[in-house]
Order: C-alpha cells, then sequence, then structure tokens
C-alpha cells in the first residue's frame, strides 16, 4: 500500500515538475502511474492534496539529512558547511522536477495553505542552518553574518543555474542538449566549489569587517 502511494507521489512530482501543476490533470498522473483515478482519490482525496503531500514526503528527507548533520560531532563547522553545499547542490540537480514545483508554488497565487506549507518547511531548514552556522560562531571560527541571506544566496545561486539550463549551458561551455548527466556533473562541479570558496571568504573569522548591520 505504502509503496504504490510513494510510486504515485513519485509520478506526480514528475509531471508537475516538466508540465506544471495546471498543466497535469489527476488522470495524467493515474495513466503514467498505471492506477485508476480512484486510487488517488483514495490516498490523497485532491490534486492540491497530493501535491501537499509530495512536498511533505520530499521535505521530511531533507529535514532529516540537516537535524543528522547538526548532531554529527565528529564533523567540524566547516566540514558541516562543505557538507551542507554539497547536500544542496546533489539534491537540486537531481532532483529538478521537484525542485522547479517548489519555487512554482511558492510564487503561484493558488493556494495559501501550499504556500504556507513551503514557508512552514522552509523555517525548519533554516532552523537547523542556523545551528550550525551559530556553532561555528560560538567557536570562533565564524564572523557574524546575516544568516537568513546567507542561506539565501546558497539557494539563489543553484536555482540561477538550475532555472535556466540555456544559460547554464553557455557559461559550462557545452551544447544544450548535452546529456542530462554530463549536464549534472559539469555544473555540479562548479556549483560546489564556487559556494565552499564563496562560504569560506563569507563566514571566516578573519574576514571580519566589524559590527553587522541588519
Amino acid at each position: 500500500m505504502a509503496d504504490k502511494r510513494e510510486h504515485i507521489l513519485i509520478v506526480a512530482e514528475q509531471l508537475f515538475g516538466e508540465r506544471g501543476f495546471d498543466g497535469t490533470s489527476v488522470r495524467d498522473i493515474a495513466q503514467t502511474a498505471g492506477v485508476n483515478l480512484a486510487m488517488i482519490s483514495y490516498y490523497f482525496g485532491s490534486k492540491e492534496k497530493l501535491l501537499e503531500a509530495m512536498i511533505n514526503f520530499r521535505s521530511e528527507y531533507a529535514y532529516g539529512i540537516l537535524a543528522e548533520l547538526n548532531k554529527d560531532q565528529s564533523l567540524s563547522p566547516w566540514d558541516k558547511v562543505d557538507r551542507l553545499v554539497e547536500f544542496y547542490v546533489d539534491r537540486i540537480l537531481n532532483n529538478l522536477p521537484f525542485h522547479n514545483i517548489m519555487y512554482q508554488e511558492s510564487t503561484a497565487f493558488r493556494s495559501i495553505d501550499i504556500k504556507d506549507k513551503i514557508i512552514d518547511l522552509k523555517m525548519r531548514n533554516l532552523d537547523q542552518i542556523t545551528r550550525i552556522i551559530t556553532d561555528g560562531q560560538q567557536k570562533k571560527l565564524f564572523r557574524q553574518v546575516d544568516i537568513p541571506m546567507t542561506v539565501g544566496t546558497i539557494m539563489g545561486t543553484i536555482s540561477s543555474y538550475t532555472q535556466s539550463r540555456a544559460y547554464s549551458c553557455n557559461i559550462l561551455a557545452i551544447r544544450e542538449d548535452s546529456d542530462d548527466e554530463v549536464f549534472r556533473t559539469k555544473l555540479s562541479k562548479r556549483l560546489k566549489a564556487h559556494l565552499k570558496q564563496l562560504l569560506r571568504a563569507h563566514l571566516d573569522i578573519r574576514n571580519d569587517t566589524g559590527p553587522m548591520e541588519k
């Protein structure tokens, strides 16, 4: 039962990511998943509830990874920042349909409930990242920074390249119709190297320039 529900969520995610929420019908999802409409109704009730379940399904995993990273006493704050970059770059590049949906729904005017859900999940993840950076500050490794803006810099940089494949391929000097694996591999390497270097300069207490403005 649970496997069938998860299968429907994965199929819906792919279709929503490719066609958009409005461009995908429940019938499309049922046909692609190889199930009948009644089964989707049984598990989710509506297309909106299916979308909400899909967001929960993916986001709980991300939150769990961040929480475990926070608890890992074997890693230094710098190690955790590097792992954070690797996690987000890999997660987004390997699951572009879901992140396309998150971007679309966070700017859509369809459902306040879904929008609030996305904000709540982002705030939970932000809290985990804040703990990592705060730990580095308490250990006198990181300077005082605007943490939400720092996270926005990470996510914005990744999104700027994943939301425009034509531009990214130009920057990477590869053909736009290059194999997806080639695209992901090249972009992942560039993004990880850049973001790690950026955060080293941004967070290092030796680069402290004085009180942070708010």
